[in-house]
């Protein structure tokens, strides 16, 4: 490991001086994919040099204590000393283990979501709507953007299907363990007997992606115009603005009626379109690899229910990794870093675990 940091360091120091020079810093598309990499190398550097400093530490401790002789106080703050930077040693080792992980190329992107109530009716698409609040809280926290793409309204101010983009740093890395089938337990308001129902709805996390990394041919295109609705079918506009693109090749179908522009919602459905499409590329990789290494985190499988959330408990337990927490109202309100870290934390172990056994 530490020839592969030693590299890493020595890349570093050589996109520094590049990034100095008068010839990159006039090539735009160099000079930002330079500061790009410098960017991602920068936390494994840091880390790095922080090991080398305490490894130095240690040596000059040792050879303190191998010294005949010497003042019996000066060597016991060199046993300090010793002790104290081999702790600093093991605990940049395993911080390192974690950062030389193979990035996900989509971390940095950002994300399309998309809810839909399942089963309960109009319970579901009500606890669709509190997703969608729940994730726009959260957006807010982390001083990120949220734009809504698509919206199909019940009468009780519930969604049967909401699409929405969060935009920001990061996004994509702490939100993409969020797929699959959401399972909420409550008494509706409209039950009159005080039963708990359960209702379920489902969570697409898609990364946004460029038009280079998704070729699609307009000749694959249907693309259908019609007036947008609201909720009770009342009429948001009185011109055909809204927009209903169909892939003929694989079927797949996105709408996009938020805008009052017919063009800002064709923009909308295609970016939703090729999101789509990659997330079904990466589909078929991960299943070509699914039989030697099944990840129990992120496998982003829409039908796999990951997650509970019981009103009458105030608790919410996500299934995959066995946690429960008893704060509701809270993560509802969007305080959902304390999952998202534990879902991370789980996913970083469970490949630590797959590179020890060479899986």
């Amino acid at each position: 490991m530490l020839d592969k940091l030693q590299s890493v360091a020595e890349r570093y120091d050589w996109i520094n001086e590049q990034l100095l020079d008068p010839n990159v810093v006039t090539d735009n598309k160099a000079y930002t994919a330079l500061a790009k990499e410098m960017k991602l190398l920068t936390p494994v550097v840091e880390k790095y040099n922080e090991y080398r400093k305490a490894e130095a530490a240690v040596a000059e401790a040792k050879e303190v204590l191998n010294e005949s002789g010497g003042d019996k106080d000066f060597k016991q703050l060199a046993e300090e000393q010793l002790s104290e930077n081999r702790a600093v040693m093991e605990k940049c080792a395993e911080d390192l283990k974690i950062l030389l992980l193979p990035k996900d190329p989509n971390d940095d992107k950002n994300v399309i979501i998309e809810i839909r109530g399942g089963a309960g009716g109009d319970e579901a698409a009500l606890f669709a709507a509190a997703l969608y609040r729940m994730y726009s809280m959260y957006a807010e926290t982390k001083r990120w953007k949220t734009e809504l793409y698509n919206a199909s309204q019940t009468g009780l101010g519930g969604y049967k299907e909401v699409s929405f983009e969060i935009s920001g740093e990061g996004a994509y890395s702490r939100l993409k363990f969020e797929s699959g089938v959401h399972r909420v337990q409550r008494v509706p308001e409209t039950e009159s007997q005080g039963r708990v129902h359960t209702s379920t709805v489902t969570v697409a996390v898609l990364p946004e992606v460029e038009d280079v990394e998704v070729e699609i041919n307009g000749e694959d295109l249907q693309i259908d115009t019609f007036r947008a609705s609201g909720a009770g079918g009342q009429h948001v506009n009185k011109t055909e603005s809204a927009i209903r693109i169909t892939h003929l090749p694989t079927g797949l179908v996105v709408e996009c009626q938020d805008e009052r522009s017919q063009h800002k919602n064709k923009d909308k459905a295609m970016k939703i379109l090729r999101s789509r499409l990659y997330e079904k590329m990466l589909e078929e990789q991960n299943s070509k690899i699914a039989s030697e290494r099944k990840l129990q985190v992120g496998t982003g499988d829409r039908s796999e229910r990951i997650r509970t959330y019981n009103y009458p408990q105030g608790r919410m337990t996500d299934h995959r990794i066995g946690l429960t927490l008893y704060k509701l109202e809270a993560i509802l309100n969007g305080d959902l870093d304390e999952t998202m870290d534990a879902l991370i934390t789980y996913d970083q172990a469970e490949k630590l675990n797959a590179e020890g056994t060479g899986q």
